[in-house]
């Protein structure tokens, strides 16, 4: 197997990016960037720290993220497993990468940056959401922020209902815990997972 170890061959395999593929990258959000990511309800969240690489689904309702200013993002973590794997490593690396997407949209939005996590008081209190708050919110400040072009998401054709696949033909959550650990109740967890879910949203 032939293996590309450097950044040379890969420009010489692929050449150099066009003109829209620099311009479109800005170190702000502007205004089309604010509305594209605004509209967002899910994204995903890469961090790296000094165990390794994590990558996270976030979404809410709405929008996924608060839009503060041109250059600041706030993420409210809400209720999850509690292995804090994406938290612990903003701690300790600050380095962060999204990406959104908007269903019906091809386009998706990248943005890098740098984040902290806040326990703010007076910041908890304004993402109340059914009387419950989140436990921190993910300050995040914008580095460069543009859209990707929807090829990948055209090929894979997400939006299209009639590719959507039958949950059912899917092993469920159970059955993959039951795989990890032979003595897991599957039967119970499964049987109760949508209400626990459903109670546990905030």
């Amino acid at each position: 197997m032939y293996i590309v170890t450097s950044v040379e061959e890969l420009k010489q395999l692929y050449g150099d990016a066009g003109e829209a593929s620099i311009t479109k990258v800005t170190s702000v959000l502007t205004p089309f960037y604010r509305r594209m990511i605004e509209a967002s309800p899910f994204m995903a969240l890469a961090t790296a720290g000094p165990e390794g690489l994590d990558c996270s689904p976030r979404g809410d309702l709405g929008g996924v993220v608060r839009v503060e200013n041109e250059k600041t993002l706030l993420l409210p973590d809400w209720r999850g497993n509690n292995r804090v794997d994406s938290l612990a490593n903003i701690v300790r690396d600050p380095r962060i990468a999204l990406m959104f997407l908007i269903p019906g949209s091809n386009t998706t939005m990248r943005l890098n940056g740098r984040a902290v996590v806040s326990i703010e008081p007076a910041l908890l209190d304004s993402f109340e959401m059914d009387g419950k708050h989140p436990r921190c919110v993910v300050v995040i400040t914008i580095e460069e922020v543009y859209f990707q072009c929807a090829r990948a998401v055209m090929r894979a054709e997400l939006w299209n209902a009639e590719r959507f696949v039958d949950p059912a033909d899917l092993p469920s959550p159970g059955m993959m815990l039951k795989a990890a650990k032979a003595d897991f109740d599957q039967e119970t967890y499964d049987r109760e997972a949508p209400a626990r879910a459903a109670k546990t949203l905030w």
